[in-house]
């Protein structure tokens, strides 16, 4: 594809939280002083932890709760959610909802952490960039992002890090203090910080290094999506959260508003740290299936969604667990892809976060949860089995 964009090389500011005010501010230093406080007062849970003082009990829901409806007669079921530590259960068949589960104490119109789920949300947003011919994915990383050159990211295509198929040094173990994916949780506060840590996310990924065999194996890693974000923020002059909004959450239908965490630079952790209900996770769902429109409106083209579903190489995924569940399985702008006959694709997050799509029953099903693991084969293929049979029992 020949671009016909401006170049990117020169060193792009990041954007800051202030409409014209200087990158990277206020900071957690100065967000009670004059002037950053006219904006900052307004914004506290971007510096301090904030708790909800609700306006109504959780169980008094602001709508009517389905329940399981047409679900109740499949076999076990409320034990399978109990036992696969389900928070919330949401099934949408033809764009409406036809059960809901949600746990005691949960509230159905309360945000729940999707973790990687997010992942498949920036797939999208950058989707649009590429529909309005802003993005070529076969350029460079560093062609919009400058300050990558020379990191592992700099000489991979923007398709190989949707498709994570880039050749980073990056240890994804939630487990271990020394990994990489720990590193970047302490960057991005979700971890208490040591002397030697990168001070935000933008320093933290221009010292990532790699061996720079691109596009041969399918490499999982939770940095590549903060890239993308960055991209993200390059080309449209916006904060990452604020572009998610403008570009795909608000054009959704969607009944609240989503929540991202954030750096001390305010960058917002795209890879996992997306929160929001399970109600409104399922229109993200919907989107897909439909080709990019949700009742009416077109978000997303259908050649993004046809080209995602599609999938990526199933030989570059050989070997993975991921395989050893759905055999000829392939990930692909960040979505994953199982390469089953009936078509079926997901978002997945750790600890059980779920947008799964059947196109053959027409059905969504998001499941938010908290496994005590972060992640295991068992889980995995425990809930394969799960959402077939949902979606087998709604489409009956």
């Amino acid at each position: 594809m020949t671009s016909l964009l401006p170049p990117h090389s020169t060193r792009a500011a990041h954007p800051s939280r202030v409409p014209g005010g200087s990158a990277g501010e206020p900071t957690l230093e100065n967000w009670q002083d004059a002037p950053h406080n006219r904006w900052a007062f307004g914004h506290v849970a971007e510096f301090v932890p904030t708790a909800p003082i609700a306006h109504r009990l959780s169980e008094e829901s602001a709508r009517p709760v389905l329940g399981l409806g047409r679900l109740a007669a499949l076999p076990r079921l409320v034990e399978r959610l109990e036992q696969s530590y389900t928070d919330a259960l949401v099934v949408v068949r033809d764009g409406t909802i036809a059960a809901e589960y949600y746990r005691d104490g949960v509230d159905p119109d309360g945000v729940h952490l999707l973790m990687s789920v997010s992942k498949s949300i920036c797939g999208l947003t950058i989707g649009t960039l590429v529909d309005d011919g802003l993005l070529d994915p076969e350029l460079r990383v560093d062609h919009y992002i400058s300050e990558l050159a020379g990191s592992a990211y700099g000489d991979a295509t923007v398709q190989q890090v949707l498709d994570m198929t880039v050749d980073v040094d990056y240890d994804e173990d939630y487990r271990n203090p020394a990994s990489e994916v720990q590193a970047q949780d302490r960057v991005a506060g979700w971890r208490p910080r040591l002397p030697e840590d990168p001070p935000d996310t933008y320093a933290f990924l221009t010292a990532l290094r790699g061996g720079g065999r691109h596009g041969e194996r399918f490499r999982y890693c939770s940095a590549g999506t903060d890239v993308l974000a960055w991209i993200v923020e390059n080309i449209t002059g916006l904060r990452y959260p604020d572009a998610v909004s403008r570009r795909l959450w608000s054009k959704l239908g969607c009944e609240h508003d989503a929540q991202i965490t954030v750096d001390a630079r305010g960058f917002g952790f795209a890879n996992g740290g997306i929160s929001c209900t399970a109600r409104d996770l399922t229109r993200v769902g919907r989107l897909m299936l439909d080709d990019g429109v949700i009742e009416g409106r077109r978000v997303v083209s259908a050649e993004w969604v046809r080209r995602t579903i599609q999938g990526g190489n199933p030989e570059a995924a050989s070997g993975t667990i991921f395989q050893r569940v759905h055999a000829g399985g392939s990930y692909s702008n960040q979505w994953w892809i199982t390469g089953s006959s009936r078509g079926d694709y997901y978002a997945v997050g750790i600890h059980g976060q779920f947008i799964w799509v059947d196109p053959r029953t027409r059905t969504v099903v998001v499941k938010l949860s908290s496994w005590p693991e972060p992640v295991t084969e068992e889980w995995n293929r425990l809930h394969a089995r799960l959402f077939r049979d949902i979606c087998d029992a709604i489409g009956s």
